[in-house]
Parts: structure tokens; sequence; C-alpha cells
């Protein structure tokens, strides 16, 4: 993979910054974190270089400093609300976040329930949180925010709620996604700390826009892919612009809320330190791209592929067209098409061959392996043993797995499990071929080669199922499907 991301600079360089702003703060900074603080895949995939876990190596290097704020919203918790990348609910994944954090060394002060008032389900997970020996605050809905600043900063508003007691410098508030109202909990302490004769200022970590590139970047213009479901629009920060006479990319949401957040910090100082949305931020990884050429390509690679991922979000039924329609006006401004992710063209092109649902992966040094479902493999297994033997140098017509040795297992998942589709799936490919590998040169050499598929690419003429998913993902596999269903593809006769 090119690398187009200086990571040991960044490390060094965006832990200095935030040390700055604390100092510029007289020692008591409120950081909100937005985006992911680690398992970061979308930076890592435009920014190639880019660490999933950067954000935490950087915060490493202030552990001493600083201490963590998970926030969770109690709507959230009453709908079960879950992360689509992990599968399981934001409740879940807050105590999966503080585990995470400990296991790291850092300090963790506590869980804030935000949209506070009264809820059963936010009562029982309090509980849940206590047995575990978790410190839990809540923060209640305020009337009419954020506009009615007169409430907020009052003792009805930000001063009802409860007071987070932290004693270190930084202080980082963190969430399991957006909506939780991690602002909130920021400028809910600023207010708190103010009363209490304490001054503490308030930063936000937000990697995406990044504010020093330009506005139709392809880094920038695939965060507003990524944010499709949001309806987030980069633009021009105005008042970056009027106060320094300079051009800094935002986003919709910080623009519109600036004037509030302005009036909020006059209500608690006086004074506002910051002029524009764009001076809140402490984001330095536009400073650290080392090759710009290379996150250009790979972002345009990311809204392609985001692209196809909202495509089959929408044959699920589990998006809009809208969302769809946004991200191919944001490709057709860019001038790109989905060709240019190679392994497109050439599964769409197997399939037209053999008449058989494909798929096709591109390797690290270009080479694309492809592969097709037969009556025995789906498409994904058959590519895993295809590029397996290919990067293990084994004859493509050599069989790894005896088709003896498949048939039972076909006759055990329709006759026992219940399954309609008798092809074996890609964990049971893997599964098969270890028993194997003990006694089989081959299938061992073809398994020594799976670390070498991660961050290779690939696509299929098919909807994934979610075993294939699942073991793509932690082969660290980048895939795309076409929209199809298995139900409405080509059926596949016997050879």
């Amino acid at each position: 993979m090119k690398i187009g991301f200086d990571h040991k600079r960044y490390v060094q360089i965006q832990s200095e910054h935030i040390r700055q702003r604390i100092a510029q703060f007289g020692n008591k900074l409120y950081l909100e974190l937005g985006g992911k603080l680690f398992d970061d895949n979308h930076a890592s995939r435009v920014l190639p270089g880019f660490q999933p876990d950067s954000k935490l190596s950087m915060l490493a290097q202030l552990s001493e400093q600083l201490e963590i704020i998970i926030v969770i919203s109690a709507l959230d918790i009453e709908r079960n609300k879950v992360r689509q990348d992990l599968g399981i609910t934001y409740d879940e994944d807050v105590l999966r976040l503080r585990q995470e954090f400990m296991d790291r060394g850092f300090l963790v002060s506590g869980v804030v329930i935000t949209h506070y008032n009264g809820q059963t389900s936010a009562e029982l997970y309090r509980e849940r949180l206590s047995r575990v020996g978790v410190r839990s605050y809540v923060h209640y809905t305020i009337e009419d925010y954020p506009h009615n600043v007169s409430l907020i900063d009052s003792e009805d508003g930000f001063g009802r709620n409860d007071y987070i007691e932290t004693t270190r410098p930084l202080v980082v508030v963190t969430a399991p996604g957006p909506g939780s109202g991690k602002m909130a909990v920021c400028l809910s302490q600023l207010y708190n700390e103010h009363q209490r004769g304490i001054q503490a200022g308030y930063a936000k970590f937000e990697t995406f826009p990044v504010w020093n590139l330009p506005l139709q970047h392809p880094v920038n213009v695939a965060y507003e892919a990524a944010t499709a479901d949001l309806n987030d629009v980069n633009m021009i920060d105005p008042y970056h612009l009027e106060a320094y006479n300079k051009v800094a990319v935002n986003y919709n949401r910080d623009v519109e809320i600036f004037p509030i957040l302005n009036a909020m910090f006059e209500g608690i100082y006086g004074t506002n330190p910051y002029q524009s949305p764009t001076d809140m931020g402490v984001n330095m990884v536009g400073t650290c791209i080392s090759d710009d050429e290379v996150c250009q390509e790979a972002s345009k690679n990311e809204i392609v592929r985001r692209y196809f991922n909202t495509l089959n979000r929408f044959a699920d039924g589990l998006c809009s067209e809208a969302e769809v329609n946004k991200i191919a006006l944001l490709m057709k401004h860019l001038k790109i098409t989905t060709d240019i992710r190679r392994t497109v063209t050439a599964a769409r092109q197997r399939k037209e061959e053999t008449g058989h649902t494909s798929s096709a992966i591109e390797l690290s040094d270009g080479t694309i392996v492809c592969a097709n479902s037969g009556d025995l493999l789906g498409c994904s297994a058959a590519l895993i043993l295809n590029v397996t033997k290919h990067l293990a140098g084994i004859d493509h017509e050599l069989r790894l797995i005896p088709q003896e040795m498949i048939e039972p297992i076909q006759h055990t998942k329709v006759q026992c499990l219940g399954a309609k589709n008798p092809r074996l799936h890609t964990d049971e490919v893997l599964v098969a071929l270890s028993v194997l590998s003990r006694h089989n040169m081959h299938c061992r050499h073809a398994l020594e080669q799976l670390p070498k598929l991660r961050g290779c690419q690939v696509h299929s003429t098919i909807m994934l199922g979610e075993v294939d998913k699942r073991i793509f993902n932690k082969l660290g596999i980048q895939f795309t499907c076409d929209p199809v269903h298995k139900k409405d593809a080509t059926p596949i006769h016997r050879l």
C-alpha cells in the first residue's frame, strides 16, 4: 500500500498543539472528540498511513494529563440504537469503550447520560453501571436547546445537570456515535466550573472535514459521502473568512450553531475566545499529508466504496434514495465512476463470461485475481482459495479441499441446520483448510498467505452475506458489492 500520511509526525505535532490549547485556558480544557477515538477505519482508508488508532497513540503522549468522559443519550438507550460497524447497541459499546480505554492505561471518569427525563431504561442502565463500578451522571433535556440561551445558561438549564468532578488538565469527551450530546456536556461543565470559580476552556477535535485542504479536495468530499445519512455539507467558514481573511473549510452544522455557541460563551464568560468555528478545532491532520496524490486517489476509492455501501443499504430498505443520489452527485463533481475500482470491472467481466456470480480482488502489487460461484463454493469462498493459491505459488488447477470433504459439510448445512444455500462460505473454507493443513503442505502454505490480504480491495457482483462480510472485515479486506440479493441472482446450474 502506498503511504500518503505521516503517522509519526501526526502523533508529535497533534499532541503538542493540544498542550498549547490547554495552556491557553489556564490548564483546564474540555475536548469534544468527533468521530472515533480508535478503530477509525475511514481515516485510515482516505489517508493511507493513518493508523486506525492514531488518535489513541497521540493521546497516549498526554495520558498523565487526561481523563475521559463517555457520553450516551437516554434516547439511544431507550430505542436500543445499534452501532452498525460493530453490530452492538450503544449502551453495550459504552462498556466496551470504557474497558478499551482502561486497558490502554487511560483514566475514565464516568458515563454521562444525556437527554435524561427519568426514562425507565436509563434508570436501569444506571443501575447496571453501578453494579460494575462505573460512576454515572445525568444531564437533562433543556427546552428549546440550543436556542434558548438565557434558560441554558442558568440554574434551571446547565445548572440543573450533574456536575462531573474531574482532576486532570485535559478532559476528553467521547461517545459511541453522533447525536449523543458531547458538546452540551462540555458546555455544561464550563458553566458549572465557572460557577465554582474554576477557569476552563472548550475545543473540538474533529478530523473531517480537514480545514486547511480545499473545499473540493477528495479527502473532504469523502467526508461528505461518509455522512450522507446526516446530510452534512462542507462549506467555507464565513466567520473565519471575515475575521482573518483566510479560507478555511468547515461543515454546515458547526457553522449554523456558532452564533448560539458565541452567545453561550458570552453568557458564561462575558466574551468568546473564538472568532470562528474553525478556531474551536485542534485538528492538525492536513499538515501531516506526505503525498497528496496518494490521499486523493484513496479518497476517490472511498467515495465509490460509500456509494456501493449506500446502494446496498437502499436495496435492503435501510436508507433513502436521496442518500444514493447525494453520493452519485459527489462522484459526478469529481468526474469519477465506479470503474476507478478495478475490481468492479474485473468481477463484472468474470460474471459475463461465466454466467455465475463473481468476485475479484486487487493485491498490493496491482494483480487482479477473480473467482465465481459453483456447486460447491460461493464466489467469496472461491476467491479466498484462488488468491491464496496465487500468493503461495500453487497451481490453480490443484484442489486444496477435495470434493468428498465438501459434500458432507453441505449435507450437514442443509439437512441438519436448515440452510437453503449448500455452498460453503468463507469461514467454512478456512476451517476446512485449517483441518487439512496439518497433513497437507499446500493447505498450510495457502493459510500462511492470509495476512497479505489486509488492505486489499474486493468487489462482488452479489451482496455478501453476514458471514462473508465478517470474515473479510477480520482479514482487513475492503469490499464493495453490486446491490443484488442472492434470490435475484442468476441461478447456478451444475457444471
